[in-house]
């Protein structure tokens, strides 16, 4: 026994502190164990589904940011050098290379293109050109066939 519990009675120590003694050399007990595991797979399980929230949302915001603010200027740009917006058969790959028959005026590339193509949409679809626009009356339409992949859809993330 340490010196500060010495008992001079001549007693034995309670029952109540010897228990105490040992339990807490004993360790945590399998139940403590488990609900300790139990807590953090609910929480691991809500991170992961706020996450993958955060990520589709952050997707349907890069498309947009695209389609409305990304490619309006070289489009703009490639409409002062050659005097009306590409086609809708040159699509928006005119502003990479010059379409075949506006060589002389072309005066691109307007944008900057890896490996010389456009970038494509955050689920790993081209994005889709029209123009004359049928939604943008007198200008373009362009747009990201979103999530599902299909044109058309509420999903459509467009310049509109």
């Amino acid at each position: 026994m340490s010196p500060s519990r010495l008992n001079f009675s001549g007693s034995r120590p309670s029952a109540s502190l010897v228990t105490r003694d040992s339990r807490s050399l004993a360790g945590f007990t399998l139940m403590e164990i488990l609900v300790v595991l139990a807590i953090i797979g609910l929480l691991v399980g809500l991170t992961v589904t706020k996450f993958t929230n955060i990520l589709e949302g952050n997707e349907k915001k890069i498309a947009g940011m695209f389609v409305k603010s990304s490619l309006s200027g070289p489009l703009m740009q490639y409409r002062m050098a050659l005097g009306e917006y590409p086609s809708t058969a040159e699509g928006i790959n005119a502003l990479i290379t010059a379409p075949a028959n506006k060589g002389e005026r072309w005066a691109g590339p307007y944008i900057e293109a890896k490996d010389g193509k456009v970038p494509l949409d955050p689920w790993g679809e081209p994005y889709q050109y029209r123009y004359p626009g049928t939604k943008n009356k007198g200008s373009y339409d362009l747009w990201s066939k979103g999530q599902d992949k299909a044109d058309g859809t509420d999903d459509d993330i467009g310049n509109w």
